[in-house]
């Protein structure tokens, strides 16, 4: 492991000095003590897993009959749009109500504080309908269900965008 030589004498006369003393360590049970643990370590480890989300979508009904009449005073609309802004308004959309149409994004005191509201979480029966507009991102869908889970919203639906839906963000945005 550890050996200490000794440094000879020179055989000259004269004065003595004391014998100078280096040490040496042999390092190689320690690399193979390292290379033992990481091979160990790599081995017994387990990767973690993707996570993914369930959604179980809706049978799409047959007959107009069986579909559920929405209350306006129950629905929340959410449309993703182009360059990962977001747009709310409560209501069904119907421009003859003219809701209010509000622009926030994807913070924690963004969308997550609305869906948070009182008017949201003491409603029961409230329907968030998400919207996604063509020039939306996947990765703003997985945000907005990311939002929907971490605030417990019980009731909601991806909706496909309405004419309507396009107007009100064309009034909000003045294009």
């Amino acid at each position: 492991m550890a050996e200490i030589q000794e440094k000879g004498d020179s055989g000259k006369g004269g004065k003595k000095r004391a014998k100078k003393m280096s040490t040496h360590l042999d390092m190689t049970p320690m690399v193979d003590l390292a290379f033992l643990l990481l091979t160990f370590f790599m081995l017994t480890t387990t990767f973690s897993k993707p996570q993914t989300m369930e959604i179980n979508m809706p049978v799409k009904p047959e007959t107009e009959e069986e579909q559920i009449a929405l209350k306006a005073s129950n629905a929340m609309t959410i449309i993703l749009g182009e360059d990962d802004k977001l747009y709310y308004y409560f209501g069904l959309g119907d421009p003859a109500e003219n809701p209010e149409v509000i622009e926030s994004d994807y913070s924690a005191s963004g969308i997550r504080k609305v869906l948070l509201s009182p008017r949201i979480k003491s409603n029961e029966k409230m329907t968030v309908m998400i919207k996604p507009m063509e020039e939306s991102r996947y990765k703003n869908v997985v945000d907005i269900l990311d939002e929907l889970k971490i605030t417990d919203t019980k009731k909601f639906a991806l909706v496909e965008i309405t004419d309507n839906d396009k107007q009100l963000i064309q009034q909000k945005t003045g294009q």
